[in-house]
């Protein structure tokens, strides 16, 4: 799987659990949570479902990696290629 399909799916997900932000707006390398209005659950249900399309177990140490976009889309494609 390449980059940007992993870019992709991190944007779906976050897309599913908050579908009135515009993605584009994002700040790829600030983090998420600051950027847009999704609580603790909603993040984890993104991490969830990042789990459920890309059958990567995430470890709740691992979360944090997933903090900005370009960090969710290098953690989950180094776990991609470890796998």
């Amino acid at each position: 799987m390449t980059e940007g399909e992993i870019r992709q799916i991190v944007r779906q997900a976050l897309s599913n659990v908050a579908p009135e932000v515009d993605l584009d707006t994002i700040d790829p390398a600030k983090n998420m949570r600051d950027q847009i209005d999704i609580d603790s659950v909603d993040f984890l249900n993104f991490v969830i479902g990042l789990h459920k399309e890309l059958g990567i177990e995430i470890p709740d140490a691992d979360v944090p990696k997933l903090g900005t976009l370009n960090g969710c889309v290098a953690y989950l494609l180094s776990r991609m290629k470890g796998s």
